[in-house]
């Protein structure tokens, strides 16, 4: 069998592609839509994180997810700060979940609760992948909408405690390859990870029809 890295990776790439390719996002990065949409994509970043991060300390010492909470990945701080910057200090009292991404949150929860492998799936897909694609969306975003590089509007996607990224995700792939799993549960958390990725790209389909671009 592959490195369940690899595997993870291989199985999740359709999927990966799907939601990198969404008209939302694509109309995000290529600068079409304005800032307004920006800030609600974070907003929703701001429930998916919350159920991640909840979970932790309890996960801490689990077995199969516990080697995979690290305190520099931690995100809803940094969200709080930009969602205070782009929303003003009552950022919360004008908080809406979509439906899409109040399934997604109600997910990671339901995992982090009972299933600690399905944790690490949703952990991979979202902390791997803004380490990795999340640095486009800053320096677009940066471009776009005048924010300070790496401040304010942008610190979700600085991770500033991990001073050598590609390092750091080769340290990840190891513990996903040493995970205290058998094969069946792989194949169930590889399952996870493309649930994911459909959960992601449900959350773009309706800020897509929030924030359609007229023709």
């Amino acid at each position: 069998m592959d490195a369940f890295s690899t595997a993870i990776r291989v199985a999740s790439h359709e999927q990966h592609t799907e939601a990198e390719s969404s008209s939302f996002m694509s109309d995000l990065l290529g600068g079409r839509l304005g800032v307004d949409a920006y800030a609600r994509y974070t907003e929703q970043l701001w429930f998916v994180y919350r159920a991640l991060e909840d979970a932790a300390e309890a996960l801490a010492g689990d077995p199969v997810a516990g080697p995979f909470i690290r305190p520099e990945l931690m995100r809803v701080a940094e969200i709080e700060r930009d969602l205070a910057h782009l929303r003003g200090p009552s950022w919360r009292e004008t908080l809406v979940a979509l439906p899409a991404t109040r399934a997604y949150a109600a997910r990671v929860a339901e995992c982090a609760a009972a299933w600690p492998g399905g944790y690490v799936a949703h952990h991979y897909t979202r902390y791997l992948g803004d380490l990795s694609g999340g640095q486009i969306i800053r320096d677009r975003a940066e471009r776009a909408w005048g924010f300070a590089r790496k401040g304010d509007g942008v610190r979700f996607y600085v991770f500033a405690d991990i001073s050598n990224p590609a390092a750091f995700k080769r340290e990840y792939r190891g513990l996903l390859d040493a995970i205290a799993a058998d094969d069946l549960e792989k194949q169930r958390i590889i399952d996870e990870c493309k649930r994911a990725f459909d959960y992601n790209g449900a959350v773009f389909r309706e800020l897509g029809a929030e924030f359609p671009l007229s023709a």
